[in-house]
Formats: C-alpha cells, sequence, structure tokens
C-alpha cells in the first residue's frame, strides 16, 4: 500500500498515515526524550532511526533497552555525538556507549530490566509510583525511598518520553498494530507511555485488515504511521570461546 503526505509532514487518510520517515518524524527538537523499541537489535524502528541521524539533533535523552549493539541500531546516533543521556538495563555488545560513559560524555541511568519495562507500563497506565524489592541494598538504590513490605523495597517512578520510535511487523491506517514473535518486546509500553508515538510497519494495510484478535497495540496509542523500506532485519549470532 502507498501513501501520500503534504510537505509539511500531515497525515493522509485518518490523518495518521504519513509517507516516509521523514514526513512522520519531522517536528523532532534538540533536547527530547526518546524512546525507542527493540531487544539488541530485534525489532528496532530502522527507518526512524536513520532518519534522527540524518536529522542530526542534539542533546536527546535515549530510552532503549541497550541504545543499540554492535554499531548499530541507536548506536548510530552515539556515534553521530546525538545522546548526551542514556537510560537502558544492558549495556553490554555496545562499546560507543562504553566509550562515551567511561568519557563522561553520556549520563547513563542503569536499570533492572524488570523495572526497566514496568516504569514504562506505569508511565501508560497512569500509575505515579510503585515499590520492588529489585535492587535493594545495591547501587541502584542511592537516593530512592525505601518501605518495608515482606522485605525492603524501592519506590520508582514512572518513565515517560517526549516522542516513541517503534517497528510492528503490520498496521492498518488508523494504527492498529500487530508484532511478529518477540519483536514485539518493549514497543507497546512504549508507544503508551510517550506523548508521540510514530511507528513503522513492513506491511501497512486498510483499517478493517487485521482481524481484532490480532491487535497488539490499538490504534488509539498511535499518532503516526508510516511504511518502511530496506529493512536489514540484522541477526545477532552469539560467539562462544571453544
Amino acid at each position: 500500500m502507498t501513501n501520500s503526505a503534504t510537505s509539511k509532514g500531515q497525515g493522509t487518510g485518518t490523518g495518521k498515515v504519513f509517507a516516509d520517515a521523514h514526513a512522520a518524524l519531522h517536528d523532532l527538537q534538540d533536547g527530547i526524550s526518546l524512546m525507542s523499541g527493540g531487544f539488541g537489535l530485534c525489532g528496532i524502528p530502522e527507518n526512524s532511526i536513520k532518519e534522527v541521524v540524518r536529522q542530526g539533533i542534539k542533546k536527546v535523552h535515549a530510552i532503549s533497552n541497550n541504545i543499540g549493539n554492535s554499531g548499530r541500531g541507536l548506536a548510530l546516533l552515539l556515534k553521530n555525538r546525538q545522546i548526551v543521556e542514556a537510560t537502558c538495563s544492558y549495556v553490554g555488545g555496545n562499546p560507543d556507549l562504553e566509550e562515551q560513559m567511561l568519557a563522561k560524555e553520556v549520563k547513563v541511568n542503569l536499570v533492572p530490566q524488570g523495572t526497566f519495562s514496568e516504569r514504562i507500563r506505569a508511565a501508560g497506565m497512569g500509575i505515579r509510583a510503585f515499590y520492588t524489592p529489585t535492587g535493594y541494598g545495591t547501587v541502584v538504590a542511592e537516593g530512592k525511598e525505601v518501605r518495608e513490605f515482606d522485605r525492603p523495597c524501592l519506590l520508582e517512578l514512572p518513565l515517560h518520553a517526549d516522542f516513541a520510535i517503534i517497528k510492528a511487523q503490520k498496521g492498518d491506517t488508523y494504527g492498529n498494530l500487530w508484532f511478529k514473535e518477540t519483536a514485539r518486546n518493549f514497543s507497546p509500553l512504549m508507544a503508551m507511555a510517550a506523548k508521540t508515538t510514530i511507528v513503522e510497519v513492513e506491511e501497512l494495510v486498510e483499517l478493517g485488515q487485521l482481524a481484532g484478535e490480532d491487535v497488539h497495540l490499538p490504534g488509539i496509542f498511535v499518532q503516526r504511521i508510516y511504511q518502511g523500506v530496506d529493512y536489514e532485519n540484522v541477526m545477532e549470532v552469539p560467539i562462544y570461546d571453544e
């Protein structure tokens, strides 16, 4: 399916469909907080990331599981010195983040992965805070309120963002989405937690062509959608010592 958009980046049809990444990401600015779906390189919004790199916006607070990997994904923004703060749960396999973190060029907020996903979910659900035992007694607990339940728990706050860029396998013109297997990862939660959610899909269909039971994320959480192109869909292969 092909769609067009005006030079100002306005959607067509339902008002959500845009021609490409350039049109859909037309209003990014320096200093934004940006959630990006993906686990490693699985399910990353390749077209949107490349557009953010092309625009060259600066002072980005990136919120993603691992801020890219092996020089790909959000690591492209790191190479371009666009990120000043990163909230993530895993930094392995990302020498660009390691280098800039040690040089104090990027502030890294390392969050346990379960807490990371729950903070994002809390933002989307309107939950103002929650308690968790995860991280108690470690550096994660520094500066946080502790309350005793069946065990000591930390008070954690929701994690919001100005924009979320995510990828789905299939979506319709209203923004209802279907994700393929583990490529779903954090993306539905991020879509709910951001002020503006921008989705790229491998297949864009008309409203009604996705069965209700196949919808993983309702279109009410999606503000913009476009059909992506030229996906690499890189696979990560672990290397084991013999």
